[in-house]
């Protein structure tokens, strides 16, 4: 299953992506932070968020352009849907709920990131919080987490941005404290 399963709309354009007159210029990649405000602003653009065609049955996204050469997406959840357990490939990043509720679990742990396929987790290495309209998050490099629409009737929408951009995804399942390794997503595959 790829991580953005229906067609997405076209590119959009958000935020600029870096000041007049700084054309050239050598500007420092994002940090965490940055990430955090760009999609905090991003979800508070209400003409942004209300352009997102929404699917009952599927996951719909608009890419948005993200500071400092960021990849950055505009994502609806319809109720019930998530991610399952994945992480990004390297990059840190943030998101904020724009409309609804998210739920994010995470995995409180830092994993290998090459050489294993199936990993015994430890007690008490789980996370979870929910995040209404106008709360978000930022995360590292070795985040591992899933997030969910866990509402039965609404559907929800969050903006998400990763530096440097996804390299990859690699998908994971669960089974109480055993995690696996099932799949290596590539960019073209979301494109």
């Amino acid at each position: 299953m790829s991580s953005f399963p229906h067609t997405p709309a076209p590119l959009a354009s958000s935020a600029p992506s870096s000041s007049p007159g700084s054309v050239g210029a050598c500007v420092p990649p994002p940090s965490e932070a940055d990430l955090l405000a760009f999609v905090r602003r991003t979800a508070a653009d209400a003409a942004l968020v209300a352009s997102l065609p929404l699917d009952p049955e599927g996951r719909t996204w608009i890419r948005l352009q993200g500071p400092g050469g960021s990849e950055a997406w505009l994502i609806g959840w319809p109720p019930g849907s998530g991610t399952g357990w994945h992480d990004h490939g390297g990059s840190h990043g943030a998101f904020a709920t724009a409309t609804g509720k998210l739920t994010e679990q995470s995995l409180a742990a830092r994993l290998p990131t090459e050489g294993w396929r199936m990993l015994e987790l430890t007690e008490g290495v789980d996370r979870e919080r929910t995040l209404s309209a106008g709360r978000g998050r930022s995360f590292g490099p070795h985040h591992v987490h899933q997030v969910l629409n866990a509402s039965r009737e609404a559907h929800a929408v969050s903006v998400h941005a990763y530096y440097p951009p996804l390299p990859m995804m690699r998908r994971y399942s669960r089974s109480g404290q055993v995690l696996r390794l099932e799949l290596v997503e590539w960019p073209q595959e979301w494109a």
